[in-house]
């Protein structure tokens, strides 16, 4: 080695030495490992001090970024950013050295293993983001003792057991994100303790229990979101206190049912979304006076009387969803005001005529109620509607003993020679569309409400689809975010195969943290459910695979109903916002026999095919008390089912 190459070697490590000096050295220790260990050599060069100010990782926009605290003489890591680098494996127990830190963001990557113990040691961190990865195990206890704790995210995780008690003790905590985490029982009653709360997202989680009476002592709450859980109702009546919410989302509730009673001053909510919550009695008056809300979803639940007058020109209102419900009288006159984007009111007793001012580029759905849209839909619509609602014969009624849709896209011939239907058609948030040929039809209702790119109900991709020589048929898919009906019209009675085609083509088989999103959503047909907690990519074995599922049903009324329901389940932003809800990209349904005697009809409208024979006798006696419930219609008007049947609680 020559002089000058020695001269400089020397020199290098002199100035990487005093470097280090200014930062506390086993601190620079452990970050050297953690880089060495994620690979991350090329964006953090350690041969400058990393507290150094000039360090282009040191700015807030940085990603990685490292920021110190150099008040004292020595320098302390107090800001770790590594977010959305798909960094891998278990989380080393090095990082458990940076004893200062205050801010860890290690969120959407896709570290697995268990959170370490040590997490505990962290005792000034303000702000931790594990969200968005693979990590498993218990939540630990540890995390209790960060007691300085403004934000904790831990969300969309596979996680298990309990919430930690511990929990409970950081009392500082504002913002609580802990969605699809995998946690289940019981919200500890030791969480009553976290009166600065702001914020808390726990949807998507086997959670039991009752809804907490204390969360009505959490008065500094302003967003609130717990769907998709086993939580029981009623909503408290504490919750009149919550006064300063902007944004609840509380659905799926089991258990008691539950009033609107609590809904008193919050009028700074923007959206309100009770949806499948067990909620009875009437919609109260007040509710027309919050004059912040633009979106209000009440829909399938057990609601009565009529829609208040308060909301006659409920200005600042966007989207209203009262579907599912029993609902009477007749529609307001001014409840369609010009901020209005989407109104369904599907199946209620609703009589009367659509407001005057209704136009066109509204998203409306009237179907399953009386109310007369003709002057303002088309004749084949108003017919559809009629014939759903069995207020008159069908035309043409029993002629169809098929009906084929390629749901989402224009029409298409398989390789078998069926002719799947255009569905091309563009959906709002609350929508109606009929077949020109009036034999099948399609309804939306749902809003994706943090979608950046606006409203959209068809997904599409240029990819090409395996497990199948019709690939074109799964390119484009219909999608909603709560629910989605396919009617078959006009069809003879009796006993059809239907076949259901998925293709999971927004979500990614990857290796990233884009790879890590759950679609998860229910399917009935003729009102019994036949997949639940249905997830496209786990039964294919990964995205962009055709599947079929194929299942038998009984017509009775010339009408089929095939209807997909979110729950409330699944992650809802991976790889991107609004991911979530009811994908379907054709259906073929064709009769297999004739109707036969009234005796045929009780039998089990949802068996999938194949289902073993020493089943049946079960699923018989199962279908008949279905069959009876099904029947029993105490309104008079509707023929076909109007709700989802929930199982009984075990």
């Amino acid at each position: 080695m020559g002089l000058l190459s020695f001269t400089l070697l020397i020199l290098g490590l002199f100035q990487l030495v005093s470097a280090q000096q200014n930062t506390d050295p086993n601190e620079v220790a452990a970050l050297r490992t953690l880089i060495n260990y994620w690979n991350l050599g090329s964006k953090i060069n350690l041969t400058i001090d990393p507290c150094n100010q000039n360090a282009s990782w040191t700015s807030e926009d940085s990603n990685p970024r490292v920021a110190c605290d150099c008040s004292s003489n020595i320098c302390h890591i107090t800001h770790l950013k590594i977010y959305a680098l798909d960094i891998k494996g278990e989380i080393p127990k090095e990082l458990f050295e940076l004893k200062e830190l205050m801010d860890l963001n290690l969120g959407q990557n896709v570290l697995n293993g268990s959170i370490p113990a040590e997490i505990g040691q962290l005792s000034k961190m303000q702000y931790l983001s594990l969200g968005i990865n693979n990590l498993t195990g218990a939540v630990p206890p540890e995390l209790g003792n960060l007691s300085q704790l403004h934000s904790l995210s831990f969300s969309s995780n596979n996680f298990f057991g309990p919430l930690p008690k511990e929990l409970g003790n950081l009392t500082s905590l504002q913002q609580l994100y802990i969605d699809s985490s995998g946690v289940s029982g019981s919200i500890p009653e030791e969480f009553a303790n976290l009166k600065s709360l702001q914020i808390l997202w726990a949807s998507d989680n086997r959670l039991t229990g009752k809804l907490p009476e204390y969360f009505g002592t959490f008065t500094e709450f302003r967003d609130m979101r717990l769907q998709g859980t086993s939580v029981e109702g009623p909503i408290p009546s504490s919750f009149s206190a919550l006064t300063k919410l902007e944004d609840l989302r509380i659905g799926d509730l089991r258990g008691e049912a539950s009033s609107l009673d609590f809904l008193d001053s919050q009028t700074s909510l923007s959206t309100l979304s009770l949806r499948n919550c067990r909620l009875s009695g009437q919609i109260p008056e007040r509710i027309g006076k919050f004059t912040n809300l633009k979106y209000l979803d009440l829909s399938f639940n057990k609601l009565t009387g009529q829609i208040p007058t308060s909301f006659r020109g409920f200005s600042s209102l966007q989207f209203l969803y009262l579907g599912n419900n029993n609902l009477s009288g007749e529609l307001p006159e001014d409840i369609i005001t010009p901020e209005l984007i989407a109104l369904d009111v599907s199946f209620n007793p609703l009589s009367g005529n659509l407001p005057t001012q209704f136009a066109k580029p509204k998203s409306i759905n009237v179907v399953g109620t009386s109310i007369n849209a003709n002057g303002l839909q088309d004749k084949k619509v108003s017919g559809m509607l009629n014939c759903i609602q069995g207020k008159t014969k069908c035309k043409n009624k029993g002629s169809s003993t098929s009906f084929s849709i390629k749901c989402g896209g224009t029409a298409q011939k398989s390789a078998s020679g069926i002719e799947f239907d255009d569905d091309s058609e563009a959906l709002g948030a609350a929508a109606l569309y009929t077949s020109t040929d009036e034999q099948w039809a399609v309804s939306n209702a749902g809003n994706f409400i943090s979608n950046p790119k606006g409203n959209r109900y068809v997904a599409m991709t240029d990819s090409q689809i395996t497990e199948t020589l019709e690939s074109e048929l799964y390119k484009t898919s219909r999608i909603s975010p709560s629910s989605l009906r396919y009617y078959g019209l006009n069809l003879k009675n009796g006993k059809y195969s239907v076949e259901l085609h998925f293709a999971e083509i927004e979500m990614e088989d990857s290796s990233s943290w884009k790879g890590l999103g759950r679609r998860l959503f229910d399917v009935y047909i003729q009102g019994e459910k036949v997949l639940e907690d249905f997830n496209i990519q786990k039964e294919a074995g990964g995205s962009k695979k055709a599947l079929v599922k194929t299942f038998e049903a009984n017509v009775t009324n010339a009408i089929m109903e095939i209807h997909f329901f979110w729950a409330g389940k699944g992650t809802c932003c991976i790889p991107y916002q609004s991911t979530y809800g009811p994908l379907v990209s054709a259906i073929h349904a064709s009769q297999v026999s004739e109707a036969a005697d009234a005796s045929s009809s009780r039998k089990r409208v949802g068996r999938i095919a194949g289902i073993v024979i020493g089943a049946v006798a079960g699923v018989v006696i199962l279908s008949s008390v279905f069959y009876l419930w099904w029947k029993k219609d105490p309104q008079g008007h509707m023929r076909i089912f109007t709700d989802s049947p929930r199982k009984p609680l075990k």
